[in-house]
C-alpha cells in the first residue's frame, strides 16, 4: 500500500474516530468498544505510514551547528 493509500485511510479514520466519539458523547453509541476499535486501526495506520516515511536526516537539523 502506497504512503497516498495510507493518507486517505488515515483521513478516513479520523473522521470515523470523530463520528464515533460525537456518537458515544450524545448517547448514541450502543456498543463503546466500537470506539476503542477505531482507535487502534487509526493508530496502526499512523504506525505504516511513519515507518513508509523516511526520517531526517541529523545533518539538516538547523540546531547541529
Amino acid at each position: 500500500m502506497s504512503a497516498a493509500d495510507l493518507q486517505v485511510k488515515e483521513r478516513e479514520a479520523r473522521e470515523e474516530v470523530f463520528r464515533l466519539r460525537l456518537k458515544l458523547k450524545t448517547s448514541q453509541l450502543d456498543n463503546s468498544a466500537t470506539l476503542r476499535k477505531a482507535r487502534r486501526e487509526l493508530s496502526r495506520i499512523l504506525t505504516v505510514l511513519r515507518q513508509k516515511t523516511p526520517a531526517p536526516t541529523k545533518g539538516n537539523d538547523a540546531r547541529s551547528s
